[in-house]
């Protein structure tokens, strides 16, 4: 869930502020206020907001200042400074640090909503931008990764190996693949063994030890348990059954 700072040190501006956006929202983003420029800094460091109200004449470090600091972290976030001054020198320092918004306080709540309006749909429109990025990345990433174990399975093929291939760790990329891929990285690989020793005990006389080894298998009893639980017959009976069919 995406969510909105404000950063507001005056208590009546602060709850009126926030009883607007919560209004707009409702619980589809989350919502955090502060009082000081320092706060605000840990909050958008902790939470990462995509948007934040921020009041210039704030304690400890005034909002233009919290807001060059955030703005390192976080450049993407979109930003609405609120003021009761319409001094030139603020509106250009805003300005610089890329601001979407320059709010003369008090900001009547009409105006308030059509700026939140316009941020959200420029924010969702940005994350979804990332997210089908991230997507395509992820599938190109995952199909390297198919191609690999398809000519590896047979070997000792290890997730740490799979998982180096393409430049992941193994726990992310134990997430990722189950996430594309539908299944875990190691049922995707006893499927692929299964399969084969189906085909070996077809077609050799191979005996179920060497079967074991052949599909990639170091151990021949968990061969056959996961022969078991995949195909419901031991490999003896499914030789047997294939030959008499």
């Amino acid at each position: 869930m995406s969510g909105i700072l404000i950063v507001e040190d005056e208590d009546i501006e602060r709850d009126f502020l926030k009883l607007i956006v919560e209004k707009e929202v409702r619980n589809s983003y989350d919502i955090w206020t502060c009082v000081t420029g320092n706060q605000a800094i840990e909050l958008a460091r902790e939470h990462r907001p995509s948007i934040i109200f921020m009041d210039i004449l704030i304690p400890e470090k005034d909002g233009l200042t919290a807001l060059k600091i955030i703005k390192k972290f976080l450049p993407d976030v979109k930003v609405v400074i609120l003021s009761a001054f319409s001094d030139f020198s603020y509106a250009q320092k805003a300005i610089e640090l890329n601001v979407n918004k320059y709010l003369l306080k008090p900001a009547n709540p009409s105006e308030i909503i059509t700026v939140l309006k316009e941020l959200i749909e420029s924010s969702e429109s940005v994350e979804e931008e990332i997210q089908d990025s991230d997507n395509l990345q992820y599938q190109s990433f995952i199909r390297g990764a198919i191609q690999f174990i398809e000519h590896r399975y047979t070997e000792p093929l290890t997730l740490e190996m799979a998982s180096a291939h393409v430049f992941m760790t193994p726990q992310y990329f134990s997430r990722v693949f189950k996430k594309e891929v539908g299944i875990s990285y190691t049922d995707y690989v006893n499927n692929l063994r299964i399969k084969y020793a189906c085909h070996l005990l077809k077609d050799t006389d191979y005996p179920s030890y060497r079967i074991s080894s052949e599909c990639g298998f170091n151990d021949p009893s968990y061969f056959n348990r996961v022969f078991y639980k995949q195909m419901n017959i031991t490999p003896i009976k499914y030789r047997k059954k294939i030959k008499t069919s």
